[in-house]
């Protein structure tokens, strides 16, 4: 079990157990306040994901105030992205002992504060502090909560829940770009950084929004769970068995934990109802250790859960195929990344600024990874389709769209390019699906963690390496060459380890049968 009581849920043991017992359906799974948590993660994607993805914007800006490198500058950009991604591990924890809305209301007064204190910078590396950390680990904290709370109050619609709440990602980077090109043209870029980051502190409201499910609600979800479901979950992971049949995951260790907890603070409750006619200020002491010992419990079991899901005997790194997963990932994001960050520049060396100018290459990717979001998600939640095929075909799609983008020099074709581009990298809204049916509702908020952790390490080193080799090539072609290697490399970890997930039940068989 690796979430906490109060949003991520329990392990409930045997299922078989609790599907045998009548359970009304909840009206807050698959619907009612699930379409607000939808609304708040939707916000979240525009106010986060969609500003990042117009970072190029001030990109260029701080070129022209710093004068800098193009290597070193987007070091700014690929910091805040890099950081919001890497951080999600760490924020796990923090769900495990605050709850995802106490973690999101705090994150987005962090982020909002590295917008504000960027307005001020005097450097370069001012803003790696300001805008790439501060912004960035707020960033995170908001974004994590996001993802996580719609995977749990949704089970029949999940991946079109996803895609509808992940579009914010296509409509921030189509506002924020018109929006900080209007800003920056009229008031200048650092008072465009200070005004966004007032904006920035409606991420507070977002997170009042995502009120937690009960035990009791999770517990509905997992009852209504089809068996379609289940079936594609194991032929997705068989390794996943592996991690629910060890010991870590056993209840009996956490029970006698529990028991002994709540001996602690019952013992304290004698005390407290025993010492009534005490004087008050002895009442007061024991409230407050009370208080204490309840929020030295919380602290402990988060941790522990948290370590356990990460460095455990059980771990989620036993599940080959989640670990083949990872790897894709360190690839993939920067592939998609890199042409946000250095698309105006490319612009402008073809000299297409005019055509630019009217209708922005980056808002067609925008624009086009909405409807790629919804429709992939459509057709995922199609009871004769496959998630996980509709995935692998988005990268490849995707990957191609990368290695031919440098070919193209005329804004036509890299208005084709940049489309199928936004629409073939709507595959993001299925990643939590995937990630779910890999590991379970249980463990989805350590186990994305975990994945947009290696994301934020590709779109931490992407752009940078891209101005790196501009700077000694004077070209983005190697770049975007380079980027769709690696990117083509994680895309074939993924088809191998299904494979040999297959071909380990038949040959184990064999070796019964020579026995």
């Amino acid at each position: 079990m690796y979430a906490s009581r109060e949003d991520i849920g329990y392990d409930f043991g045997d299922d078989s157990k609790v599907g045998s017992k009548p359970v009304k359906p909840n009206p807050n799974i698959d619907g009612g306040w699930a379409w607000m948590i939808v609304l708040s993660s939707f916000l979240v994607h525009i106010l986060i994901m969609g500003s990042q993805m117009a970072l190029g914007i001030l990109n260029m800006e701080w070129l022209e105030e710093f004068n800098q490198s193009r290597g070193l500058t987007a070091w700014v950009s690929s910091l805040s992205m890099g950081i919001t991604l890497i951080v999600g591990p760490f924020i796990g924890l923090f769900i495990s002992m605050c709850g995802c809305r106490t973690t999101a209301i705090i994150g987005g007064i962090l982020n909002a504060l590295g917008w504000i204190l960027s307005a001020y910078a005097s450097s370069v590396h001012y803003l790696f502090l300001t805008f790439g950390v501060t912004a960035g680990i707020g960033s995170g904290m908001v974004y994590l909560p996001a993802v996580v709370m719609v995977g749990q109050y949704f089970q029949k619609r999940r991946a079109l829940a996803q895609g509808l709440s992940t579009t914010g990602t296509g409509f921030g980077a189509f506002l924020m770009t018109a929006l900080l090109k209007h800003l920056c043209t009229e008031f200048g870029w650092r008072n465009a950084m200070f005004i966004q980051g007032a904006i920035s502190l409606n991420l507070c409201v977002c997170g009042a929004l995502m009120r937690p499910l009960s035990p009791k609600d999770l517990l509905e979800k997992y009852v209504v769970r089809s068996d379609s479901e289940e079936k594609q979950a194991k032929a997705l992971s068989h390794s996943t068995e592996t991690i629910k049949s060890n010991g870590v995951l056993s209840e009996e260790p956490e029970k006698k934990e529990e028991a002994a907890n709540e001996e602690v603070l019952g013992s304290v409750q004698h005390i407290e109802i025993g010492g009534k006619s005490g004087s008050g200020r002895s009442m007061y002491g024991l409230r407050i250790l009370k208080t204490v010992s309840q929020l030295t419990v919380t602290v402990r079991k988060g941790f522990a859960l948290w370590y356990s899901s990460y460095f455990g005997a059980a771990s989620l790194f036993t599940n080959r195929v989640f670990v083949a997963f990872i790897i894709w990932a360190l690839f993939a994001y920067s592939s998609f990344v890199i042409p946000f960050i250095h698309l105006p520049e490319i612009v402008k060396q073809y000299n297409l600024s005019r055509q630019d100018n009217v209708f922005p290459l980056t808002s067609i990717i925008a624009i086009v990874h909405i409807f790629g979001k919804v429709v992939l998600g459509i057709i995922s939640d199609l009871p004769c389709i496959s998630t996980w095929n509709v995935f692998l075909m988005a990268n490849f799609t995707l990957v191609t769209c990368i290695l031919t983008l440098p070919l193209v020099q005329t804004y036509v074709g890299l208005a084709v390019v940049c489309a199928l581009i936004g629409f073939s990298s709507g595959y993001f809204s299925l990643m939590p699906v995937v990630t779910e049916d890999l590991v379970g509702t249980k463990h989805l908020a350590n186990a994305y963690g975990i994945i947009i952790c290696a994301n934020g390490i590709s779109a931490l080193f992407g752009p940078p390496f891209a101005g790196w080799i501009y700077d000694i090539t004077q070209k983005y072609d190697f770049s975007f060459y380079i980027a769709g290697l690696l990117y083509m490399v994680g895309i074939v970890f993924l088809l191998i380890q299904p494979c040999i997930q297959k071909k380990q039940p038949r040959e184990k068989s064999t070796e019964e049968a020579q026995v």
